[in-house]
């Protein structure tokens, strides 16, 4: 069976996603690493951060696109280190809410303070019709994985 025009395409955008995702993992990598994170915990600083209520590891892993199991490490860890702490959730016994302590609310802030300047130096070098069109199309894709 051979793609259909729009099913190459398609493909080589999930080729481009991976290689771009593996990029961003390491310059995320590079650029928390003076703060003591890494991209991966700096995503879950940004789920807490971002989210209005605390979220459960299952709740921070779906919005991720990640395992449930990967990001219950992280945070285990996250833990351990006075980033995140663990509230009782009052609509599940054992499924735990994560919330962000004062130190990783603080992580997080210095964490923007180098991702600002970042995205904006990187930003300048597209147009925001770019830009907008790439984000509703990536929303697009993601929303066909998560029906």
């Amino acid at each position: 069976m051979k793609h259909s025009a729009k099913g190459h395409t398609f493909t080589e955008i999930v080729i481009e996603s991976f290689k771009l995702s593996g990029l961003l993992a390491n310059e995320g990598d590079r650029i928390a690493a003076p703060l003591g994170l890494s991209s991966a915990r700096w995503k879950i600083l940004g789920a807490l951060a971002r989210s209005e209520t605390p979220l459960t590891v299952s709740q921070i892993a779906r919005n991720m696109g990640q395992s449930r199991q990967a990001v219950q490490s992280l945070v285990n860890i996250m833990s351990e280190t006075g980033l995140i702490e663990f509230q009782n959730n009052p609509n599940h016994k054992r499924a735990k809410l994560a919330v962000l302590t004062p130190t990783g609310v603080n992580s997080y802030q210095e964490m923007e303070a180098i991702q600002i300047p970042w995205a904006n130096d990187y930003a300048s070098q597209m147009t925001i019709d770019d830009l907008e069109r790439t984000l509703v199309t990536l929303k697009k894709i993601s929303g066909l994985f998560s029906a």
